[in-house]
């Protein structure tokens, strides 16, 4: 891993230009879906710092970001207040959430720890699934996004929100970046590859795990205000299982163990499920209905196919090859 983290910046970076070049020529639906991106790309960064970097398996991180949501949309609409605040505290609630629930997760491990974190998960579901002061199974709708009168920028143009989502991605991604590449972040990669040697040294390795859990439900949190701002709803479905699968597919996909891999799986992702269940892809090329209504299947073959032909994600591929293809020309010269 270490010869591969070189190439995160420039990948990043790559990624960002990408990003500000769709971003410059977008329609309005583009510009939802850019935000789209950045939001789910947060939320994935999140799950890497536990699946790629730590060796947590969570198949219940979609109640943090359920958590951030319904916060944002309890202090905005209940209590008046205003979105930024709402999204701090959203911050707060979640890390307080992921650190109780750490207390006891982190003490399993393997398929044990899956799936007591999947059952944390489907708490929070029937939790929101039941609580009908926020509409119950309904869902809640009318969050309001961040004001951002004060810069003269209308948060409500799709534009100008997609913006801001992508620098609130971008300022995630170089936190986590910092964080890895910190002693706290070697730490949790030592746990990673060999948890109870660390814990024959004296390494208090709970510590470190439950710091790991902590600051991943923080930033799911991150993503779930975004997301209650974005679509201007919330609901149930934002803690369910699926959810939390469909990021672990992603960072899979993306690369496990790398941040931008783990963003550039969301942008292909949301990517491939919009030119699937559209059946269009471009002029002369489409799908026709009745094998369009059925994106979820080819998805599926596509995620497959990738996982067979690059088990380290698209990323840990690209650099791959990338640094063979440097390596031989070095030994050309």
């Amino acid at each position: 891993m270490r010869s591969r983290d070189r190439w995160q910046l420039p990948a990043a970076a790559l990624l960002a230009a990408a990003a500000a070049a769709v971003w410059w020529r977008a329609d309005l639906f583009t510009m939802e879906l850019l935000a789209e991106v950045a939001i789910l790309a947060i939320f994935t960064m999140s799950l890497q710092l536990l699946v790629g970097v730590t060796g947590m398996v969570s198949l219940g991180h979609a109640g943090f970001l359920a958590a951030g949501a319904y916060t944002t949309a309890a202090a905005t609409l209940f209590w008046g207040w205003p979105p930024a605040a709402a999204l701090v505290l959203s911050v707060a609630v979640a890390a307080l959430l992921a650190a109780a629930a750490g207390l006891f997760v982190i003490r399993l491990s393997g398929v044990f720890f899956i799936m007591i974190t999947l059952a944390v998960g489907q708490m929070f579901h029937a939790f929101f699934f039941r609580a009908q002061r926020f509409g119950g199974d309904n869902g809640l709708a009318g969050t309001p996004r961040i004001d951002l009168a004060a810069l003269g920028l209308d948060s409500g143009a799709p534009g100008t929100f997609a913006a801001f989502a992508l620098i609130c991605a971008a300022l995630v991604y170089l936190l986590l970046l910092l964080v890895t590449r910190s002693p706290f972040g070697m730490m949790l990669g030592a746990i990673h590859q060999n948890e109870s040697r660390l814990a024959s040294l004296g390494c208090p390795v709970r510590r470190y795990k439950l710091a790991a859990f902590t600051a991943a439900g923080a930033v799911a949190g991150v993503a779930g205000a975004l997301t209650a701002q974005h679509t201007g709803f919330i609901s149930p479905d934002l803690a369910f299982w699926t959810f939390s699968g469909e990021a672990l597919i992603i960072v899979i996909l993306g690369g496990s163990g790398s941040l931008a891999g783990a963003a550039a799986g969301a942008a292909v992702f949301v990517l491939l499920r919009d030119l699937l269940s559209s059946g269009s892809f471009w002029s002369g090329l489409s799908l026709p209905p009745e094998l369009a209504s059925h994106w979820q299947l080819f998805m599926g073959m596509l995620f497959i196919a990738v996982v067979l032909a690059a088990r380290d994600g698209l990323y840990g591929r690209l650099a791959w090859l990338i640094e063979a293809l440097h390596t031989r020309r070095r030994a050309r010269r």
